[in-house]
C-alpha cells in the first residue's frame, strides 16, 4: 500500500508538471505577436478616426527600416528576427530604382548588386527547422502566400517572401526617389543623359523612365499586396516631395501611377514639417518625419489632416556620417523618451534606421546642408541593431519599453553572429593606374570634357559610379582654374606626377610646363584662362568585371616607393567558416577595398570612419583575394580586428 501510493503521488506530480508547461506553452503561443487570430484580408489598412485598423481590428504600426541593398542576403532573415525580437510588426522597405536598372535596357531584379552568400553551417538546421514551421504556422492561421515561379536568386521578392514567412507587415516605398542618402537619392545616372531633364517632375523624359521602370516593378509587387493574402499593407508615394515640390502635378501623377498598376494598398506620403504643407496628395495618408518632438509638428499634421492617426513614417534613430566630420550619436535616452511619448499620444512610429547597414560599392549620397560632405562607407545610423547585427543599448530599451506597453512576452532575441580577428595582410603585388588604363573601356577622345554620366560607355548609358580620368596635353605651365566645374574632388598630375587636388574650397593650381591629366571634371577647366581642349577620357568605373580583368595585367613586386595611384593585391587566409571582421588601413590616405571582388566600399583618413566592415559571407575558407585602389599612399598593411571603429563621436 504505501509503494502504491508514492508511485500514485509521483504520478500526480508528472501530470501537474505536465499540463504546467503545456499551459505555459500555449500562454507564449497566444500573447506572442506572431500569433495572430484569423485576418479579414478584403479589408486592408485604413484610418477610423484616430486609429488605424488593419482586416477590420484596431492596429498600430510599430516599424523598423531595413535596406535590403545594404545588408548581406545570408543576414536578411536574421535582422528580420531581430526587429521581431525588439517588438516590432512592421518592416519598411526602399526599392532603389538605380540598382534596379543601372541601364535604359536593362532591369535587373536577380541576384544583381546583393551580396549573393550562404548561411553559416551553425544556422542551418535552425534556418531549416523555421522555414518549416513558419509554413505550416502560415497555413493554420490563413497567411496563405505562394508566389508561384520565385526564382530564389530574385533579390526584391525574395526579402518580401521572407518578410511574409517571419509574419512581419511591410510598407513599400518604390520612389521613384527614396533618398535614403544613396547617390541621386536611388535615381538612376543615365537619366542626366538628356540635357533637359527635369527630376521628380511631369517632364516627358522622366515620366517615360518611370512609366518604364514601374511597368516591371510594379507587377512584381502585385502578389505582395496584403489583399492577396501578403504582407505589403501600404505604399508611399515617392518621398519627401514638400521640401522639393517644383511641380504641382507630380505627386497625382505618380499616385495615379501606382493605382493603374494594380496597388490597393493604402498609400501614403512622407514630409518633414516645413514639406507636409505641399507633400501632401489626395487619396494618401500624409506622414512625417522627425527626431526630437516639437509639440507644434504633431498639431499641425492633425490640423491639415483632421480625424487621422498619425504615423512618423521616419523617426530618425541616429544620422549618416559626411567624411571629414564626427560620427553622430543620438543619446539613447533621448530616444527612448521620444519613442515613449509618441506612443503615450497614440501615434503609431517606424524606426529610420532598426539597422542601417553599409554603403557597399559607390551607392553612398551626399549632404550638401549645411556645406558638401560626401556620405562613410558605414550606414551604421547610431541604429538599435549596429552595422554589424550586434544588439546596442537602445535594442534593450526599445525591447523592455515595447514589452511592456503591449503587455506582450516578445521571441527570443537571436544569437549573435562571431566577430574574428584576422592574421594581418600585406599587401606585396602592385599595378600603377597608368598600367590599368588597358583593361578599361575604350578610351574616349572628345575636345571638350564631357561629364561621366555622358561617356559613350555601358551600351551608351554613361558612367555611374567610380572615376574617371581626362587626359591632354599643354605647350605652357601657369594658372589651372576649375572655375566650379569640379563638384566633387580631382587629382591633377603633370607627367604622372601629382601636383595638386581641386575641390569646392580648392580651385586654383600652379602647374609647370608639362603634360597633364586631371581627374573628376565636369566642365571647361582654364589654364591661363583658356579653356583646355582635345581630351583622350578613360572610364574607370571600378566595375566587378574591370577588378577581375586586372588580374590578366602584368603586377609587379612591391618597391619601396611605388607610384600613386596604384592598385595593391595580397591575400587573406582564413582558418574554417568565416566570420565577420573589420578592416583598419592606418597610413593609407583614401580608396576603395575588393575582396574577391566584391566592392567593400571606400576609405579615407579624414575620417571619420576608422574601419570597413567585411561580412563573414564575403569570404572563403582558405585564400581570399583581397585588392586596394589607392590615391596617394599606402602602408601596405591591412588589419583586421572583430570590433568596429566609427571615429570620434558627437550627439546629435
Amino acid at each position: 500500500m504505501a509503494v502504491f501510493a508514492i508511485r500514485k503521488n509521483h504520478r500526480r506530480r508528472y501530470v501537474i508538471l505536465f499540463l504546467s508547461l503545456g499551459c505555459f506553452v500555449l500562454y507564449r503561443h497566444f500573447r506572442s505577436p506572431s500569433a495572430k487570430l484569423q485576418i479579414n484580408r478584403s479589408l486592408g489598412l485604413t484610418s477610423n478616426s484616430s486609429q488605424f485598423t488593419l482586416g477590420g481590428k484596431p492596429f498600430r504600426i510599430m516599424g523598423g527600416s531595413l535596406h535590403y541593398f545594404r545588408l548581406p542576403r545570408a543576414y536578411w532573415r536574421d535582422r528580420m528576427e531581430k526587429l521581431k525580437a525588439c517588438g516590432l510588426n512592421t518592416l519598411t522597405v526602399d526599392v532603389p530604382w538605380a540598382l534596379h536598372q543601372p541601364e535604359k535596357g536593362e532591369f535587373r531584379f536577380h541576384g544583381c548588386f546583393d551580396i549573393e552568400t550562404r548561411e553559416p553551417p551553425t544556422l542551418r538546421s535552425h534556418v531549416v527547422y523555421r522555414l518549416f514551421s513558419s509554413a505550416d504556422y502560415m497555413a493554420k492561421e490563413g497567411h496563405s502566400l505562394r508566389v508561384e515561379g520565385l526564382d530564389k536568386q530574385s533579390v526584391l521578392m525574395a526579402f518580401l517572401q521572407l518578410a511574409s514567412e517571419l509574419h512581419l507587415w511591410v510598407i513599400l516605398r518604390p520612389g521613384p526617389f527614396i533618398g535614403s542618402d544613396l547617390d541621386l537619392g536611388g535615381l538612376p545616372s543615365w537619366l542626366l543623359r538628356d540635357p533637359e531633364m527635369k527630376l521628380r517632375s511631369t517632364y516627358p523624359g522622366f515620366l517615360a523612365a518611370v512609366n518604364t521602370y514601374f511597368d516591371k516593378l510594379i507587377p512584381k509587387m502585385l502578389p505582395f499586396q496584403f489583399k492577396k493574402g501578403g504582407p505589403i499593407i501600404a505604399v508611399q508615394v515617392e518621398n519627401r516631395y514638400g521640401s522639393y515640390a517644383e511641380d504641382g502635378n507630380y505627386m497625382m501623377y505618380i499616385k495615379e501611377a501606382l493605382v493603374d498598376r494594380g496597388i490597393t494598398e493604402a498609400l501614403l506620403t512622407a514630409d518633414e514639417h516645413n514639406g507636409l504643407k505641399h507633400g501632401g496628395v489626395k487619396g494618401a495618408l500624409m506622414t512625417f518625419n522627425l527626431q526630437k518632438i516639437k509639440a507644434d509638428e504633431i498639431s499641425y499634421l492633425e490640423m491639415i489632416q483632421p480625424s487621422s492617426p498619425v504615423l512618423v513614417t521616419e523617426l530618425w534613430t541616429g544620422r549618416g556620417d559626411g567624411w571629414g566630420g564626427l560620427h553622430h550619436t543620438f543619446p539613447v535616452e533621448d530616444l527612448v523618451a521620444v519613442v515613449r511619448e509618441l506612443l503615450r499620444r497614440g501615434l503609431s512610429i517606424n524606426l529610420y534606421m532598426f539597422s542601417g547597414g553599409t554603403n557597399f560599392g559607390f551607392m553612398g549620397g551626399a549632404s550638401d546642408t549645411p556645406t558638401y560632405k560626401s556620405l562613410v562607407t558605414s550606414y551604421d545610423y547610431d541604429a538599435p541593431l549596429s552595422e554589424g547585427g550586434d544588439y546596442t543599448p537602445k535594442f534593450h530599451l526599445f525591447r523592455d519599453l515595447l514589452s511592456n506597453f503591449n503587455n506582450e512576452i516578445l521571441p527570443d532575441m537571436p544569437p549573435l553572429h562571431r566577430k574574428e580577428e584576422y592574421e594581418a595582410v600585406f599587401l606585396y603585388q602592385h599595378l600603377s593606374l597608368w598600367d590599368a588604363l588597358p583593361f578599361t573601356h575604350e578610351p574616349f577622345r572628345s575636345q571638350l570634357p564631357v561629364n561621366m554620366e555622358n561617356l559613350p560607355v555601358n551600351n551608351g548609358n554613361g558612367q555611374g559610379y567610380g572615376y574617371t580620368l581626362y587626359e591632354t596635353t599643354i605647350s605652357t605651365g601657369g594658372s589651372l582654374k576649375s572655375e566650379g566645374h569640379v563638384k566633387d574632388r580631382a587629382l591633377v598630375f603633370v607627367n604622372r606626377t601629382f601636383i595638386g587636388s581641386f575641390y569646392d574650397r580648392n580651385v586654383e593650381l600652379a602647374v609647370p610646363d608639362e603634360k597633364i591629366a586631371h581627374v573628376g571634371i565636369v566642365g571647361d577647366i582654364l589654364l591661363n584662362h583658356t579653356p583646355l581642349r582635345d581630351f583622350t577620357i578613360y572610364s574607370l568605373d571600378m566595375s566587378p568585371a574591370f577588378i577581375d580583368g586586372l588580374y590578366q595585367a602584368q603586377w609587379k613586386t612591391v618597391q619601396n616607393t611605388p607610384s600613386f595611384p596604384s592598385f595593391f593585391q595580397g591575400r587573406l587566409f582564413v582558418n574554417g567558416y568565416p566570420s565577420d571582421t573589420f578592416m583598419k588601413l592606418p597610413n593609407w590616405s583614401k580608396g576603395v577595398v575588393f575582396v574577391n571582388g566584391q566592392n567593400i566600399g571606400r576609405y579615407w583618413d579624414t575620417g571619420p570612419q576608422q574601419a570597413l566592415y567585411l561580412p563573414g559571407p564575403v569570404l572563403n575558407s582558405g585564400i581570399n583575394q583581397v585588392t586596394v585602389f589607392e590615391e596617394a599612399e599606402a602602408d601596405l598593411k591591412i588589419q583586421f580586428e572583430d570590433s568596429p571603429d566609427l571615429g570620434m563621436t558627437v550627439d546629435i
